[in-house]
């Protein structure tokens, strides 16, 4: 349901094994959404933000080698504008914390959201493989829980 709602939509370029949300993205831009990736700032700053694609996009490597938009200002909006952001992780537990690769990007572009408890605009979805799952994760005070994670399959019954 968030997906039909939503108007703007941060996904992510799969890497590392990675749940891929190309087809996703694919459909949501044939749905006549606002697709955006993420964008890192460069050494030294430890920025993200969150770039709309466009037709005949280009494209660059950033940092890490991984493949993200030419950046464009003029492209980018606040991670507070988008309606709905699809997250790579490496671990999830059911309280909605997550490990990510340890960059902490994710956490700085949505950190507003733990002193902005009126609104949870964007909905923070993780995609995953059911086997990321752990019983539990320590978050520390500079995480940002998830709203929802979906993965690769049915919840298994515990």
């Amino acid at each position: 349901m968030r997906f039909l709602r939503a108007r703007h939509i941060a996904f992510y370029l799969a890497n590392d094994g990675e749940i891929n949300p190309a087809l996703l993205m694919r459909q949501a831009q044939r749905m006549g959404k606002h697709c955006y990736l993420p964008v890192l700032s460069r050494w030294p700053r430890t920025t993200m933000r969150f770039q709309r694609l466009i037709k005949d996009q280009r494209w660059q490597h950033n940092r890490f080698g991984i493949r993200e938009p030419q950046t464009q200002h003029r492209l980018q909006v606040k991670a507070w504008r988008l309606d709905l952001v699809l997250l790579p992780l490496v671990g999830f537990d059911a309280a909605g914390n997550r490990l990510g690769m340890g960059g902490g990007f994710y956490d700085r572009a949505f950190a507003w959201r733990r002193w902005r408890t009126a609104t949870r605009r964007p909905s923070l979805l993780g995609l995953a493989h059911r086997c990321q799952q752990v019983d539990h994760l320590q978050g520390a005070s500079w995480d940002i829980p998830l709203d929802a994670v979906v993965t690769d399959r049915a919840p298994s019954n515990r």
